[in-house]
């Protein structure tokens, strides 16, 4: 059994899809459309979150996707950005860790951003507001920056996180891994897109490839190919 947040649009939806196609079973989460409907920026949302997941199922997980996100320019509150992005994600990862260690093979993936490094860190004030837990403070200081910076620096913040609790979790038998995506075409980036100012920089930046991932695109006569491609899934697999 995985869970996968973000289920409902997007990356998350993606690697939903992708992982069922292989034949196991997905909980998804999300505030709409999944089978466990919460709102990730509340501790209350979190908690349920947790306890709907263990009644469905049971004492035991297999793989954990955390891949649920505001982005910086979508008209959220910046102190919204950071609740989810940061304490959404992490929150579940460790309420569930015991779950995943009960699990067969268990391996858990966030989802991250590469504007964790793309973005210039000039004050790391908020960053350690986040690592240290300290949610209100953190969100109090987030709504007066920018959406964009406090998306990056939560998704730095969630990096480091994730890095911290490798060694512990792989004691437990538990794989732990981030994957830091370039942009990609969702519904969140295409909001973005449309703003005035983030929008244009957005278009600008550099992509080796030249192109923007998408839940698919066609490659060089070889058909469909998906966004989430089997090396991604080998992070939630022994395979």
């Amino acid at each position: 059994m995985f869970v996968v947040t973000g289920s409902a649009g997007g990356i998350g939806s993606a690697i939903r899809e992708r992982i069922e196609a292989e034949g196991r079973s997905v909980i998804g989460v999300d505030a709409l459309d999944a089978e466990v409907r919460v709102d990730l920026a509340t501790a209350e949302g979190r908690r349920a979150a947790v306890a709907e997941i263990g009644r469905v199922a049971g004492d035991a997980l297999d793989g954990l996707v955390v891949a649920a996100g505001i982005g910086g320019s979508t008209g959220a509150p910046s102190s919204l950005v950071a609740r989810v992005n940061y304490f959404g994600a992490v929150t579940l990862l460790d309420r569930l860790r015991p779950m995943l260690e009960r699990g067969d093979r268990p391996a858990a993936v966030a989802i991250a951003s590469n504007s964790a490094t793309a973005v210039p860190l000039v004050d790391a004030s908020l960053v350690d507001l986040l690592l240290a837990g300290d949610e209100q403070r953190a969100a109090a200081l987030a709504e007066g920056m920018d959406g964009e910076l406090v998306y990056a620096q939560s998704k730095l913040a969630l990096v480091r996180a994730v890095r911290s609790r490798v060694q512990p979790w792989g004691d437990a038998g538990v794989r732990l891994n981030v994957v830091a995506p370039g942009p990609v075409l969702t519904p969140l980036t295409e909001r973005a897109l449309e703003h005035p100012v983030t929008g244009p920089l957005i278009r600008e930046y550099p992509i080796p490839l030249g192109r923007w991932g998408a839940r698919a695109w066609r490659s060089r006569g070889r058909g469909t190919r998906p966004l989430v491609r089997r090396w991604q899934l080998l992070l939630t697999s022994w395979r």
